[in-house]
């Protein structure tokens, strides 16, 4: 595996132009110039590419796409690329640093990696080709114009959430098992003795998705975050554990939930359901005309 830590090592084995600067780097593909297969790849900072007319020979029987691809460090391209020479597009490459100083211009998109390519209209294509235009311009002229480039890639990457809104409602089918798969996972991790409380991060592992792309497809079909999705199923289970256990104890129903401090439980739960576990316990039994045996 090759593993590339700046623009100019990157841009010299792929066949891109010299970078003009160490943290933002914008150009054009030109595939006839450019290494068209490669061994498994691994690059330490952000691409947005936008390709046009791209086929990968990895995939052989599918027709050649329009899209915006993304790459994150530390993600591992296992297969590297096998693809025509026929495509034309756009690329631009951000350093981890000038996205952390910058991070409140920059959406979720950015850490999708591989998992999800953004299927271009020819209107959205044309949209981001103005954006780029006057960014590459920015870019040639004078790199010192920080200000006014970093807009322009703020403009491309609001672009690209409002474009990718529009990919997840035309065809919802495509991310139903996400949602299923993500649903049983939840539920699969209660089955068995647990030592922790689940977070956002094991349920993309498990399902093989970046924590960032579960969290957007979650929130977009059901209005929830991925955390308040998880926190509402615990809560669930602690009013089940409470309901049915009158002589449970706090701390085990704590416990039994992966709680590592019972007070953090407390505190947890009476900020859910503005009750401690204690006072909700009571007041279902009240309801409910139970008492403990």
């Amino acid at each position: 595996m090759k593993l590339f830590k700046d623009f100019q090592s990157y841009n010299n084995y792929i066949g891109l132009d010299n970078p003009l600067d160490n943290d933002i780097d914008v150009g054009y593909y030109t595939p006839s110039k450019m290494l068209l297969k490669s061994e498994a790849v691994m690059v330490d900072f952000y691409r947005i590419s936008i390709k046009i007319n791209f086929k990968s020979k990895i995939t052989p029987t599918e027709k050649p796409i329009n899209a915006v691809f993304f790459n994150s460090p530390d993600l591992v391209l296992t297969t590297g690329w096998d693809v025509e020479p026929n495509y034309t597009g756009i690329y631009l490459q951000l350093s981890r640093k000038i996205i952390e100083e910058n991070r409140f211009l920059f959406k979720t998109y950015l850490d999708y990696g591989q998992h999800e390519a953004l299927h271009l209209t020819e209107e959205e294509i044309e949209e981001i080709s103005l954006v780029f235009n006057l960014m590459i311009k920015y870019y040639q002229n004078d790199i010192k114009h920080y200000t006014v480039l970093l807009s322009y890639v703020n403009v491309l990457v609001s672009l690209v959430e409002a474009f990718y809104k529009r990919q997840f409602s035309t065809d919802p089918k495509q991310y139903n098992h996400i949602i299923s798969n993500f649903q049983q996972s939840l539920i699969d991790y209660y089955n068995q003795p647990v030592s922790q409380i689940p977070n956002v991060q094991y349920f993309a592992d498990k399902l093989g998705l970046t924590a960032n792309y579960l969290g957007d497809i979650v929130k977009h079909f059901t209005q929830k975050s991925t955390i308040e999705t998880i926190h509402e199923f615990v809560i669930k289970k602690a009013k089940k554990l409470l309901e049915q256990n009158p002589q449970m104890k706090t701390a085990e129903v704590a416990y039994e939930l992966g709680f590592e401090y019972p007070n953090y439980f407390s505190k947890f739960f009476k900020k859910q359901v503005n009750l401690t576990p204690k006072e909700y316990r009571l007041q279902f039994l009240e309801i409910n005309n139970k008492t403990p045996s």
